[in-house]
Order: structure tokens, then C-alpha cells, then sequence
């Protein structure tokens, strides 16, 4: 446990880069991280087996994913300011060894038949490394990139959404060669524990800071200044939460994050569900293969939508994530299963919309508060995501669950959902527009600053 200690190797001081040091390694660092971590959009891969094997239903299913959104956020808020001061490299050691124990106990546990095991693994322990590991590079990639922070911030998140692209297929082939009984599931969750150990590790090894006062080669901060929204002070993290800003965007978030990780999370039985009685039925692989284009356009949505966000403002960008989210859940709802390639379209763009949204945050937040401390506020702010980790997947599941009982099939078991989900979306673009500049009362003074970025390279 030495090595993991913040003043060892791990330490902030140990990975301050060489003056001569490209920053575009960075971005590579922090998807090592992101894709593996992204694995959890895929969990609904898991959900059939689970449910056929240990006799759960599709609420009892989503616990493992639920509980590691919601610690996600938690570990994130409360490890944020850890984030900050012990630096990356510290924060993503921290984030493999919790995500791949967590698998590990995530393995005994369906092996042994003993389902509290798997969600505390997967959920508890594992979400502890969703949360750190999530917030390990934003800061590092904004200082490495403070000319194009939407881009820098969207190559890495990019990679959570796209880590169910590799997830899906994977953990469905793995299922499918070791069984989808509990020692098969247990086996599948032993492998890619272990996988996703080795492959973490390497964005640890590679992951720096910039040194003191470094600029990218022609940059000038002064140039961004009369943007709508970008403030020029800084803002800490204790003083960013007391803001109506920061309120404001913790709804905007967590209404864009319900409405799009409540259909995710049941992605391939909801598909399923959908087409099933129609003359062309979804099989469980082609299930998971709608995941996986799911997760194709929340990664690449990440990557697009903010960069434009760059361009056109964070603003207007939130904007069209929470009108065209709603206008794509009520056209699923209007054309119900009469149009498959409508149907997963629409849920493309949904997905693309819902992953743009986290990876356009940081860029946001640091429009509005600064450089400062941005990755405790960013923690901070994901606690959002921890409400609507809960409260998504609980809405669809619940709703899905109560409406089988009733005898209800097809999309009429998620009519309910649908529309809730339209609601929550329309109000948080009343949120957003309501956002305003921060007032200057909650900036920190210059001596502050000063004081904390001697300390940092101390």
C-alpha cells in the first residue's frame, strides 16, 4: 500500500511533466481509464443471465448498476478534493484497484450464488472506483488544454461512453463460451477483472501534469474572456455549491442523466420488449449488439457535441441535448415497434445527446467558476448522476415490472416511462436557460491562487 500513498510514486510532484512533453499523451492516459470504467453502461448484458440464474426480476437486476452510479457520484463528491491535491496518477491507481476488486468479488459472488455479493462488489467497491476514476484526468486535461477544454474534456469522457462497446460484445461472447449459469457469469466477471487491471494500469504509467505556468504555444486566456458565461476569477469548490449556477446545472444534468440511464440501463430487454410479437423479434445477440450502437453514440456524442460546445457556447449546446432528447423520446412513443430503424435512430441520438451532457459539464463548470479546484466541484457535481442512477433505471424498471404484471406487452410497457422521461427533459431546459454568469462576490483572491499552485508542485 505504500506505492498508493499520495507523496510516493503516485504523488502530484513525481508526475509533473518535462517541459518537452507532448500534450496529446495525456488524452490516451485518461481513455486507459474511461474505457475500462465504461464497462457499466454495458451491465444490461448481464441483466437476462442474472435474472434466468439467481430468479430475479428486472428491478432486483439493475441493483449492481444502480448502486455503482450512486456511489459513483458519492465517491466522486467526497474524493474530488483528494483528486485535486494528490494529482492523477494517485487518483486512477485508486480507481484500478477498486474497479477490478470489485469484479473479483462481483465473481464470488455469482459463483457462490450469493447475489448481496455481487452488488456489493460490483456496486459498492466497483462504483468506488467508477468515481474516482471518472474525475481523475478532468482537471489535468482543462490545464493541459485550456484552448480547447470542450475537446480535451470530450476525447476522455468519450471513452466511458464507448467502453460498452467493447464491454457488450465481449462480456456477451465471454457468456455465451463459459455459460450463463452463476459459474459462467462468475467466470466472465473473474476475466475481465483481470483484463481490466492490466489495461488501467498503462494509463496510470502514462498520465502527467503540466509544469508551473505552462501555455500551449500561442494561447492567450484573455482571448476567451468575452464568451457569454466564461468568467475570467476562480471559484473553490466550497464556495462553487453555495452558487445558483452550480444548482442550476446539478438539475440540468441530473434531469438530461434520468432520462437517458433509465433506457440504457434496461437497453437490451427493453428492445426486446419492444419488437417482441412482430414479425421481426430481437434475439438476445441482437440485443446486444442495439448496446453496443448505443454505446457507439454516447461515445461518439461525447467526442462531437463538445467540441461544438467550443464553438457555440455550453449553453446553447445543453440546449439542443435536452430539446432534441425530448422530441426523440416522443417520436419512440408516437411510432411505438412500427419502425425499427426509427426506433434505434432515435435512440442513437437520445444516446448521443446523454453522453455529449457529461462530457460537456467540465468545460461548463469551468466557463463558470475557473480552473480552480474544477475537479471537487466536477466531484461535487456528480452527485446529480448518483440521484439519477437511482431514480432512472427505478422509473423504467418499476414502471416495466408493474405493467407485465398487468398483462401489458410491447411499448406499452414503457409508454409511462417515455412520457415522464419527456417531462423531465423539458424541465431541465427551462434549468439551463435560467444559468447566468457567476457573481464576482465568490471569486477567490489572487493570493489564494498563488498559494495553491506553489503547493501543488511543492
Amino acid at each position: 500500500m505504500a506505492l498508493l500513498a499520495p507523496t510516493g510514486v503516485l504523488g502530484r510532484p513525481r508526475t509533473v511533466a518535462p517541459e518537452s512533453w507532448n500534450r496529446w499523451l495525456v488524452p490516451p492516459a485518461a481513455l486507459c481509464i474511461h474505457l475500462a470504467i465504461g464497462q457499466a453502461y454495458a451491465w444490461s448484458v448481464f441483466k437476462p443471465p442474472l435474472e434466468s440464474s439467481l430468479h430475479l426480476d428486472g428491478t432486483e437486476s439493475a441493483l449492481p448498476f444502480q448502486f455503482a452510479i450512486v456511489v459513483l457520484g458519492l465517491s466522486a463528491a467526497f474524493g474530488g478534493t483528494l483528486v485535486e491535491r494528490n494529482g492523477p496518477r494517485w487518483a486512477m491507481a485508486v480507481s484500478t484497484v477498486c474497479f477490478s476488486v470489485g469484479f473479483l468479488l462481483a465473481a464470488l459472488g455469482a459463483v457462490s450464488s450469493q447475489y448481496w455479493l455481487v452488488v456489493v462488489g460490483y456496486g459498492i467497491v466497483g462504483g468506488i472506483g467508477l468515481g474516482i476514476g471518472y474525475i481523475s484526468p478532468v482537471s489535468t486535461l482543462i490545464a493541459w488544454f485550456p484552448d480547447r477544454p470542450g475537446l480535451a474534456t470530450g476525447i476522455a469522457i468519450m471513452g466511458f461512453g464507448g467502453g460498452a462497446l467493447i464491454a457488450s460484445p465481449w462480456s456477451s461472447w465471454l457468456l455465451t463460451e463459459l455459460g450463463t449459469k452463476p459459474d459462467g457469469i462468475g467466470a466472465t466477471f473473474l476475466v475481465m477483472g483481470l483484463v481490466y487491471a492490466v489495461f488501467m494500469t498503462l494509463g496510470v504509467l502514462l498520465v502527467r501534469v503540466p509544469p508551473p505556468g505552462w501555455r500551449p504555444p500561442g494561447f492567450e486566456p484573455a482571448a476567451v474572456a468575452p464568451r457569454p458565461l466564461v468568467t475570467t476569477g476562480h471559484v473553490s469548490a466550497r464556495n462553487a455549491v453555495r452558487t445558483p449556477q452550480f444548482w442550476m446545472l446539478w438539475v440540468v444534468l441530473c434531469l438530461n442523466v434520468t432520462a437517458g440511464i433509465g433506457i440504457l440501463e434496461k437497453a437490451a430487454p427493453m428492445v426486446m420488449d419492444f419488437f417482441s410479437g412482430t414479425s421481426a423479434p430481437v434475439s438476445a445477440a441482437a440485443a446486444a449488439g442495439f448496446v453496443a450502437l448505443l454505446s457507439l453514440a454516447n461515445m461518439f456524442g461525447r467526442i462531437f457535441w463538445s467540441a461544438l460546445s467550443d464553438l457555440v457556447g455550453r449553453k446553447n449546446i445543453y440546449r439542443c441535448y435536452l430539446g432534441a432528447g425530448a422530441l426523440m423520446y416522443l417520436l419512440v412513443e408516437l411510432v411505438g415497434n412500427g419502425s425499427k430503424p426509427l426506433f434505434i435512430i432515435a435512440a442513437m441520438v437520445v444516446l448521443s445527446c446523454y453522453g455529449g451532457g457529461f462530457s460537456t459539464v467540465p468545460a461548463y463548470l469551468k466557463d463558470l467558476f475557473g480552473t480552480y479546484q474544477i475537479g471537487a466541484i466536477h466531484g461535487r457535481l456528480l452527485t446529480a448522476w448518483s440521484v439519477a442512477g437511482v431514480v432512472g433505471p427505478f422509473i423504467v424498471n418499476a414502471i416495466a415490472d408493474a405493467a407485465k404484471h398487468s398483462g401489458h406487452h410491447g411499448p406499452s410497457l414503457y409508454t409511462t416511462s417515455l412520457t415522464i422521461m419527456i417531462a423531465l427533459l423539458v424541465v431541465g431546459f427551462v434549468a439551463n436557460e435560467l444559468i447566468r454568469p457567476v457573481d464576482p462576490r465568490f471569486h477567490e483572491p489572487q493570493s489564494t491562487l498563488e498559494q495553491a499552485t506553489r503547493g501543488a508542485t511543492a
